[in-house]
């Protein structure tokens, strides 16, 4: 008996409580633990029944291993008791250390309760420490580190000898359970791990599968790709461009990695590049060719953090809109130029000179003034229409380019003037030797003080600037020599070209308004404008010019175009007049043609003969 070879028998259980508690060590998973829990307690702590109770995720307690009868672990293994059920039990009955004995005496109450049980009958003990079948002893398993957190309950029945366990047997139950729940928690820290390690590899699977396939979709892009650095003294260094860029930019990877986009876009378009935003930004720019040519892209940024708190990378997708942009400026080009002659059209030169016009507020109380003091300051033109003046926005109230006498794909010029009696104008004349003015022409300089007005390089999209800004265009004074400048607007008439093109047919008259655009734009400065107003009629805008300067431009121009114009073997000549006009910020675009228009018929009366011959 326990109480007669205490000695011996606290050495036993010692050797067997070694052995079962080295085994718990060696059990590889939380199912193989739990089972050996429950098959240590029947091989080395003497009970016939084990059964070892987890605690689940929800709170309640699952019978997860069951040791000593095979029929009773077929019964009850995997059957759930409920939180509150083994709460219950845990106070009732005698506490022997941290475990709880319920003899037969009260656990009668607990027979109807929904935790799993194997008992049988039996008859009542014959002596004070007799095992009854329906006694019951528990062991709770707490968490280690000092916490109350339950993990489980171990339940014992029928300890060997039919004795309850004395204090030594107390004590060996007690220390077994928490070695087990020791076990439990690294069994349970390894399933955790093995799951985590599971998972991990599968995430670094699909982290390598998904940057294969962001390698393969950044490399093998029909379009170009390239990975920006973003923040510190590298902000926008290149640090991977895929083949499609490097072809696109006719540059080596290795030699792009040394840019930036900011050290390879067109120096007009920085502006728009920082104005693009990191994330879902988008903008259409011109990149630098290794040749030291541009091409249009588009660009789309993206942002990408490696992690929550680490770097973070722009993306960038280049797109080549070359060929779109292309079509794009063809387009407006054709609709802001004729297509004839290339000149810019009617429509572009009003918004070329709207944009050097304003209302200059307060400068000048009535529009009229405006013409007015232009028409005296050289000898205005005081008749030309029924009162005196001629109609708003064109001759006879015709718009410019428009009207009898046109012919809008041949270029046929204005009907001759008229010559009936008492209409002020002298018929034309034949011509065998029209002389050229011998009045000198000296280049001119480049204007100084206003900025120089833009030719065919004129950004229409940019529009009038901010009146704050605005340089306003003022018309020079009546005299000569006072050095003031201006914007000169010249318009200028074919003489003679009706009866070319009447004669010797359109294609005729298309080729000498072709060769008379030619020699017009040859004949003025790079920054200056010829536009085709519209059958035989010209306008040139030129900018900072004297009254003397506009003068001798205009000599030179009419110069130019008289000598003979050969078309199809044959030797054609026309002549030109042309009336000299100032832009004045207070004035509208039809007044300024208007006035040029009315000095051009001036000059057209005034001479009293004019040839015209076509050879």
């Amino acid at each position: 008996m326990e109480t007669e070879s205490e000695p011996y028998v606290r050495l036993a259980t010692l050797r067997q409580l070694h052995d079962v508690v080295g085994e718990l060590n060696t059990a590889r998973s939380l199912a193989d633990t739990l089972q050996t829990v429950a098959d240590g307690i029947v091989k080395g702590l003497g009970y016939e029944l084990a059964c070892v109770n987890l605690v689940q995720p929800d709170g309640d307690l699952v019978v997860a291993a069951f040791s000593g009868n095979a029929a009773a672990e077929a019964l009850i293994t995997g059957r759930v008791g409920a939180r509150a059920s083994w709460e219950r039990r845990l106070s009732m009955g005698e506490t022997w250390g941290e475990l709880r004995y319920i003899p037969h005496t009260e656990g009668w109450i607990l027979l109807e309760d929904d935790v799993p049980q194997w008992y049988t009958e039996g008859p009542d003990p014959r002596f004070e420490d007799e095992w009854h079948p329906q006694d019951r002893l528990y062991a709770p398993m707490y968490a280690p580190g000092g916490g109350r957190e339950l993990l489980g309950v171990i339940s014992v029945d029928r300890p060997r000898g039919g004795r309850r366990p004395g204090p030594w047997g107390r004590e060996a139950l007690q220390m077994y359970a928490s070695q087990a729940a020791i076990a439990i928690s690294n069994a349970r820290l390894r399933a955790n791990m093995q799951r985590a390690l599971v998972r991990l590899e599968r995430e670094q699977q699909a982290l390598r599968a998904s940057e294969e396939s962001f390698r393969q979709a950044f490399e093998y892009a029909p379009s170009g790709m390239a990975i920006a650095e973003m923040g510190g003294d590298q902000h926008g260094r290149l640090l991977r461009t895929n083949d499609a860029l490097c072809r696109l930019l006719g540059r080596s990877a290795s030699a792009i990695r040394r840019y930036s986009f900011s050290d390879l876009v067109h120096p007009e378009d920085i502006g728009t590049l920082l104005r693009t935003s990191a994330e879902g930004g988008r903008a259409e720019l011109r990149l630098a060719r290794r040749d030291s040519t541009y091409v249009w892209v588009s660009l789309r940024n993206s942002v990408v953090a490696d992690t929550t708190d680490g770097p973070r990378f722009l993306l960038t997708h280049v797109e080549d809109i070359e060929e779109r942009k292309r079509n794009e400026l063809q387009l407006a080009h054709r609709a802001s130029h004729d297509s004839l002659t290339g000149l810019p059209n009617s429509a572009e030169l009003r918004a070329r000179l709207s944009a050097r016009l304003c209302e200059r507020p307060g400068a000048i109380s009535v529009r009229e003034s405006a013409v007015q003091a232009v028409d005296k300051a050289f000898g205005g033109y005081e008749g030309g229409g029924p009162n005196g003046a001629y109609d708003e926005g064109g001759y006879g109230g015709v718009p410019y380019g428009q009207g009898p006498g046109y012919n809008g794909t041949s270029g046929a010029a204005y009907a001759p003037v008229p010559t009936s009696p008492g209409s002020g104008y002298e018929p034309y004349e034949p011509y065998e030797a029209y002389e050229p003015y011998e009045r000198p022409y000296d280049p001119y300089a480049d204007p100084t003080g206003e900025r120089a007005f833009q030719g065919d390089g004129f950004d229409p999209s940019s529009g009038v600037a901010p009146l704050d800004h605005h340089v306003h265009t003022v018309a020079p004074g009546a005299d000569p020599d006072d050095g003031s400048k201006g914007l000169a607007v010249l318009f200028c008439d074919l003489d003679g070209f009706k009866s070319i093109n009447d004669r010797f047919g359109h294609n005729t008259g298309d080729a000498v308004l072709i060769e008379v655009a030619r020699r017009l734009n040859t004949g003025v400065r790079d920054g200056d404008t010829v536009a085709r107003l519209g059958g035989d009629e010209f306008v040139v805008l030129a900018d900072g010019l004297g009254a003397t300067d506009a003068a001798d431009l205009a000599v030179r121009l009419r110069n130019a175009i008289i000598p003979p114009i050969r078309v199809d073997g044959r030797a054609v000549r026309v002549g030109a007049s042309f009336g000299i006009g100032w832009a004045s910020c207070g004035m509208t675009v039809e007044e300024v043609l208007k006035s040029a228009d009315q000095r051009m018929y001036i000059e057209k009366r005034s001479r009293k003969t004019v040839h015209r011959r076509a050879g």
